[in-house]
């Protein structure tokens, strides 16, 4: 298109916008013409309300005041049938609630909305009350079905109408959600099935496809829930409680229990099978049949909660397939009950998930050996302090052949003093550091010691001590266990609460826990007893490494003071049978033995590798092309 084409388009624009601002109406004209339509929708509108008033209209009139409220309530009524038509029936009842119970759980649910408001675990009490548990209440929850219906134009929810009980018994309930339709109707189904945690429901939509819009297929599944404080310590609630969900495709992930803001994710990777509101001890899950459609499916959760009884507020929403039959349903399954490994396991849900045992191989040594520990029956009697003693003893005897090399390590650098105190004499303080190192290296491995066998061992133990402190704060089996002056292994003991000390508060706390403090003592003379037994050569090689060696239970013990009282007993018992496993090793192998065969090893000719063999000899020949030059 040229230029002379351009500047004709933009002419004749330029016309036509001129002539539409001529011709149009003026601005008193458009005011007018608003308020004749507005006039006539509200004449529009009076007329619809007085025809649905008609009734009312036509009852006697010797009572004027009776006839005005009569009048006012018609409607009032008829406001509500235009606003909620199908529904408008369900808007009125009565609040009544009703209860599915075994020897585990008590399900309390409402007529208002049809939903669970309250539910308690019999089996459990919250800590410092003589009653049973409650996971939430009706002040706590809520739970509703939206549904867009008709032209998408309405969105209800099924918590703001009544529902009637259709069916009940000790252990199914069915309650209705009635429309003004013949045979149109949504039914929320319950049932409790013998000894169990778990709470079978379901969705029944019966005729509703003709009310729910026709452009939806699917709906929208809301769950609220605040977290009430239910522990000694709602601090350490905090810190456990989460939303933990599993998609179809996907292992159990969480939201970080830890995170100081708001936090909400779209799960609309894949379709969910469960999502679960988890506390520190137990935990509410809402599992699907076959899965929840993750289209709109989320999760948010609050760490400010709306009171301080409360520790949390979580919220899901998930996607429920619709697909207008005349009859359909959506199967689901609530889950009331405790964070216990092998009750949660048996579902084979992946719920166990929920239960800290720690990273990768080191959950193993919880799954196999502390949590069956922990539950066995026989044990159970003897209570938890001594099952960790049981507990510390087997790890002990475990680790036997790793502690007898530890000691065996040390022992054999103490008694090649004589022989390293003669090295530091024939090289000086002035000496070359390297020469020193070679000559010493080349003494230990003429005695037949090796000066990295001893952390060797100490490393292998590692995995064990951090397996523990990721479950035992979080183990269901110590919750209000008492021991000695501790009512609960789980959180820490207080011999002595003193309150806000600026900067002792932060870094140790307000109290004083003795089960740390006796962790500590122990951990203190441990080392104390293992650096005097070890050159003093050594340590003056790596005088930061003394320092190290006091200051690490200095901050363990600040880490310790607020942990669970039973991790400290069980490494306050780790340390005493340390103590009593070296002086027995001590007993058996005393100094004067492993001297003799150390000095019996340095007799004998020193074994060379054939890789040794190699390197001198390509040393002997790179020396001799060398003098030829």
């Amino acid at each position: 298109m040229d230029k002379k084409s351009l500047i004709g388009l933009g002419l004749i624009a330029a016309i036509l916008g001129i002539w539409l601002y001529a011709t149009g109406p003026t601005p008193e004209q458009i005011a007018r013409n608003k308020q004749i339509r507005d006039s006539v929708e509200q004449v529009q509108r009076k007329a619809q309300l007085e025809e649905a008033a008609k009734i009312a209209l036509e009852q006697p009139k010797a009572d004027t005041i009776r006839q005005s409220v009569q009048t006012s309530d018609s409607l009032q009524q008829a406001e509500t049938i235009s606003q909620y038509k199908d529904f408008a029936p369900a808007l009125k009842g009565e609040k009544k609630y009703f209860t599915l119970e075994n020897n585990k759980i008590r399900a309390t649910i409402s007529s208002k909305g049809g939903q669970i408001v309250k539910v308690e675990l019999k089996e459990y009490k919250r800590y410092g009350k003589n009653e049973a548990l409650v996971l939430f209440d009706e002040d706590s929850t809520r739970f509703a079905l939206s549904l867009n219906a008709y032209d998408r134009s309405r969105i209800f929810h099924t918590d703001s109408f009544y529902f009637k009980p259709v069916k009940q018994n000790d252990k199914e309930l069915v309650m209705r959600l009635e429309t003004s339709k013949p045979g149109a109707y949504i039914d929320f189904v319950y049932q409790l099935k013998g000894e169990d945690y778990m709470l079978e429901s379901e969705i029944r939509f019966s005729g509703m496809q003709t009310i729910i819009s026709q452009t939806e297929d699917q709906l929208q599944l809301s769950w609220n829930m605040l977290y009430p404080g239910q522990e000694k310590h709602i601090v350490k609630e905090k810190a456990a409680a989460t939303i933990y969900f599993k998609q179809e495709i996907n292992s159990p992930d969480y939201l970080n229990p830890r995170q100081e803001e708001a936090e909400e994710k779209e799960l609309n990777e894949a379709d969910i099978k469960w999502v679960s509101f988890k506390q520190q001890f137990f935990n509410s899950s809402i599992i699907a049949k076959q899965v929840f459609a993750k289209a709109g499916s989320l999760i948010h959760l609050s760490p400010r909660a709306t009171s301080d009884q409360y520790v949390k507020a979580a919220r899901t929403e998930l996607g429920i397939p619709f697909l207008h039959q005349p009859n359909e349903s959506f199967g689901m399954q609530f889950y009331f009950g405790p964070n216990h490994y092998q009750t949660l396991k048996e579902y084979g849900l992946g719920l166990e998930e929920l239960i800290p045992t720690g990273w990768s191989i080191f959950s193993y040594i919880n799954k196999w050996l502390v949590i069956p520990l922990f539950n066995a029956d026989i044990l159970s009697p003897l209570g938890m302090g001594i099952i960790i003693l049981i507990l510390t003893l087997i790890v002990k005897v475990i680790l036997l052949p790793i502690a007898y090399k530890t000691y065996m390590s040390g022992a054999k650098m103490r008694v090649l003093k004589p022989e390293t105190d003669a090295l530091n004499e024939k090289f000086g303080k002035n000496a070359d550091p390297m020469k020193k190192q070679q000559e010493t290296m080349a003494l230990y491995r003429k005695a037949g010691v090796n000066p990295l066998s001893g952390c060797i061992p100490l490393l292998l133990q590692f995995p064990i001590l951090i397996a523990l402190f990721a479950f035992i704060p979080d183990s269901i089996e110590l919750r209000q266990q008492a021991f000695l002056w501790a009512d609960d292994l789980s959180t820490y003991d207080s011999i002595w609460t003193f309150g806000h000390v600026p900067f002792i508060d932060w870094a140790y706390g307000d109290h004083v826990s003795l089960f740390a403090a006796l962790m500590f003592v122990s951990t203190i003379v441990y080392t104390y007893m293992n650096s005097s037994l070890m050159p003093q050569q050594g340590n003056a090689q790596m005088p930061g490494m003394k320092f190290m060696m006091y200051f690490m239970p200095v901050i363990f013990l600040a880490v310790m003071n607020s942990y669970a009282a039973g991790l400290s007993w069980y490494y306050f018992l780790a340390n005493m049978f340390t103590f009593l496993q070296n002086f027995i090793i001590k007993k058996i192998v005393s100094d004067d033995k492993i001297r003799a065969q150390l000095v019996a090893n340095m007799k004998k000719p020193l074994k060379v590798s054939g890789f040794q063999k190699r390197l001198a000899e390509m040393a002997k020949q790179r020396e001799q092309s060398l003098k030829k030059r």
